[in-house]
């Protein structure tokens, strides 16, 4: 099963919060803070991802939440 990922986007003077690969958010905050704090609970109550995007698009900050496939395994 994959992981579900949640992105904390800027939205017209906003911060949305968005599931991957959703066209519409699922959260609007005034502030980029409220929307991280959102998304970041719901990322570690899912055992999901977060993605947190710059101005720009980019994605400036990726935390995994639960099981991370791409850890290495010892």
């Amino acid at each position: 099963m994959a992981i579900k990922g949640l992105h904390v986007v800027p939205s017209g003077g906003q911060w949305a919060v968005r599931r991957s690969g959703a066209s519409r958010a699922s959260n609007l905050f005034a502030t980029e803070k409220e929307a991280v704090r959102n998304a970041r609970e719901r990322a570690r109550s899912e055992s999901g991802e977060l993605y947190i995007h710059g101005h720009d698009g980019r994605i400036r900050e990726r935390s995994t939440f639960g099981h991370d496939p791409a850890a290495s395994k010892e």
